[in-house]
């Protein structure tokens, strides 16, 4: 999985620049890879035009899907370098986000690729609804990239979760460092671990005169530290990359982020109730919302996503 063979690239039909295209031929180029470049299309006029016979809207329907494919023919052409294979699909489908999953499933492909919008003013990146089904739903890692290239000696972030320590998410803390890793190699990048922990809690605090806030929290850093330290060591990676600091996650995660100047950020997830990281849980969406450099989101071993019981 890891080895990155089979890339998805889904387009952008509004833009002829396409950073996940772009994003992809990269990896390709060093794992030669294959990459498909996949379109979903609809038109609902097509389907409610009532004077055409059902055969006339299929032969319609084909036609715009051949004309994308022309289109998509043009786009690829300066990307066609290095022995870089690429190839063309393009899926007439009222819900995108469930086509490309299918066909990433039936087609076995190791990582699905998609470009994301920046905000101008923000300068901050915009999820759509299918890039949020994407994560949730997807059963291979999603790689969802901003227009920006990655820099020679740049920095991979992991979001991991030491705070608990079942065998299912030292598992997929793992898993999160092993593909940055795997990258890191690839791109002469530096690989950085962070987590965030919870304050002291006020009630405890208000509730107990006696209780000794600064201890207490002095505790959970250093609980929080030996942990990450440990994982760190455990995958070679040096220790004044760990990071950990007080606070939510979706204030801590894109914070290192924007100051290490981060290429990427890596982030374990789950489809239940959407993404989750370090200590996320719910509070996914904050975090991923302020994140301002690609995403990688990883499931972990065993997930399946629930379009492929369909």
């Amino acid at each position: 999985m890891m080895d990155y063979q089979k890339l998805l690239v889904v387009v952008d039909p509004t833009t002829e620049k396409q950073a996940a295209l772009a994003r992809a031929v990269e990896l390709a180029t060093e794992s030669q890879a294959q990459i498909t470049v996949f379109l979903s299309i609809f038109d609902f006029s097509y389907e409610m035009t009532s004077i055409l016979s059902g055969q006339e809207r299929e032969a319609m329907r084909e036609g715009v899907v051949n004309q994308r494919k022309a289109w998509l023919a043009d786009i690829v052409k300066p990307y066609t370098k290095d022995g870089v294979v690429i190839n063309l699909e393009v899926i007439w489908h009222n819900r995108p986000f469930e086509s490309i999953i299918k066909f990433a499933i039936d087609n076995e492909f190791d990582l699905i690729v998609k470009s994301t919008h920046e905000h101008d003013k923000l300068k901050s990146v915009i999820f759509t609804p299918t890039d949020w089904h994407l994560m949730r739903k997807a059963p291979i890692p999603v790689l969802l990239v901003k227009e920006h290239d990655w820099p020679v000696a740049g920095k991979i972030v992991c979001a991991v979760n030491v705070s608990a320590e079942d065998d299912a998410n030292e598992s997929l803390n793992g898993k999160i460092v092993a593909h940055a890793l795997k990258l890191a190699k690839q791109f002469d990048a530096q690989v950085h671990l962070v987590n965030g922990y919870p304050g002291t809690p006020v009630n405890l605090a208000i509730e107990l005169p006696d209780f000794d806030a600064h201890t207490y929290s002095e505790t959970i850093r250093l609980q929080h530290e030996e942990r990450i330290n440990y994982l760190a060591n455990a995958y070679g990676i040096a220790v004044e990359n760990c990071h950990v600091k007080e606070g939510l996650p979706e204030d801590v995660i894109p914070d290192l982020a924007a100051k290490l100047d981060a290429e990427l950020v890596i982030l374990g997830t789950i489809g239940r109730t959407g993404l989750s990281a370090a200590l996320i849980g719910n509070t996914a969406e904050h975090v991923i919302d302020s994140i301002n450099c690609d995403l990688l989101a990883i499931k972990p071993d065993g997930y399946k996503s629930p379009l492929e019981e369909l």
